[in-house]
């Protein structure tokens, strides 16, 4: 494959992962989540969508996969390091961090089906 090949591809991964965060966003917000922030990103880390209900907070990683199974292996070991540092942050960064819960959740997005929400996947 060629350079510009590799980065049509890398453009098109890029706004799939975009469309796929938006996409988690209405679904989340139909199910009574405040959307927080969308693509949080620190030094340590990034989280695709932070979200709250209440004094829960639920950090997500958002998967656009063929299967349920293969967003949720696709969420690694060091993606779930990088993401729990970044929640760190955002949460020392809230006035009221004393009274939140935090949880880690996917959501996958499913070709022609509703994302499903995986609550405390990790």
């Amino acid at each position: 494959m060629d350079d510009e090949a590799g980065k049509r591809l890398r453009r098109k991964a890029f706004r799939r992962g975009h469309r796929a965060e938006m996409v988690a966003a209405l679904y989340l917000f139909a199910k009574g989540y405040r959307i927080v922030a969308i693509r949080y990103r620190t030094k340590v880390g990034e989280i695709d969508i932070i979200a709250r209900k209440s004094d829960l907070v639920a950090c997500i990683e958002v998967k656009a996969r063929a299967s349920e199974a293969g967003a949720v292996f696709a969420v690694t070991a060091s993606a779930q390091r990088r993401i729990r540092a970044a929640s760190d942050v955002w949460l020392a960064r809230q006035p009221d961090a004393h009274r939140l819960s935090i949880r880690y959740d996917i959501v996958a997005v499913l070709p022609w089906r509703l994302p499903r929400h995986l609550p405390d996947a990790f």
